[in-house]
């Protein structure tokens, strides 16, 4: 499950030891430069809060960092969408992220086995995806909680997404948009030409997912979890890993829960 939360500083304390990042671009590093000369730079390990500064791409290398430690992050957009962050910087900055709302997130855990047999496993907070390598299109099983829900998917890919992640790639694919309070987890088809109807399924977040590829040489297949990719896998297994979590940081009224509410009514 993915929860929102109060703030953790109710009781009075201010987060004043930050630990500042910056994407790259013009907009953060000039960002960067003024708040650690008005805040100071504290090291993370020793910070109460991380603030990033940069766009959606940029949090989520960040939150990949945080996952299994206890430093919320709060986001500043300063790239293009900014779903995942704030738009602005408050005045002042300990005292604004005492009032902030805390969304914890748990993030997908893919092992993939290769056709030589390796094994790699990697965390996804948006999406584990399989997509096809070559021109022909790929075959995969689906099986959920070891039981075979799907003998054979003909498709460009499948994906699964968190709640977080499901108004990404998978709201692309056309999947739904899953609210975090949901305990589910939506599974997608990518360009689905047998079953041509099938428009994929909601799993609780429980779920054990295993894809198997059919015709491995023929119709090679890629998986990705974030930003981790495995070339020719044979057989991908998804589950939501509830050992490890990251907690985002929003303004009181933007929580990533209305946010995700909000874009299902969007047009």
């Amino acid at each position: 499950m993915n929860e929102t939360v109060p703030s953790r500083w109710l009781d009075g304390h201010l987060p004043t030891r930050l630990s500042f990042v910056a994407a790259p671009n013009e907009s953060a590093q000039a960002w960067l430069e003024r708040l650690t000369h008005r805040y100071g730079q504290t090291p993370p390990a020793e910070a109460d809060a991380m603030v990033c500064l940069g766009g959606d791409g940029f949090m989520l290398e960040v939150l990949h960092t945080t996952l299994g430690r206890d430093i919320p992050v709060y986001g500043v957009n300063c790239g293009t969408v900014g779903f995942l962050m704030n738009q602005n910087v408050p005045d002042d900055l300990p005292a604004h992220l005492a009032t902030t709302q805390e969304a914890v997130l748990h993030p997908l855990r893919m092992r993939a086995t290769n056709r030589e047999g390796e094994v790699t496993e990697a965390l996804a907070l948006n999406d584990v995806f399989l997509f096809r390598q070559t021109r022909q299109a790929a075959k995969i099983r689906i099986d959920v909680d070891g039981r075979q829900r799907l003998a054979e998917l003909i498709c460009d890919g499948v994906l699964i997404a968190t709640p977080a992640g499901s108004t990404a790639y998978n709201l692309s694919a056309h999947g739904p948009i899953v609210p975090l309070s949901a305990n589910l987890l939506p599974l997608t088809p990518i360009s689905a030409f047998r079953p041509r109807r099938w428009r994929g399924a909601l799993l609780p977040s429980t779920a054990q997912v295993r894809f198997t590829i059919l015709e491995t040489d023929k119709r090679p297949v890629a998986a990705v979890a974030d930003f981790t990719e495995v070339r020719d896998v044979i057989s991908v297994e998804i589950q939501e890993d509830r050992t490890r979590h990251t907690t985002l940081l929003f303004d009181p009224g933007q929580s990533l829960s209305e946010r995700i509410i909000a874009e299902q009514f969007t047009t």
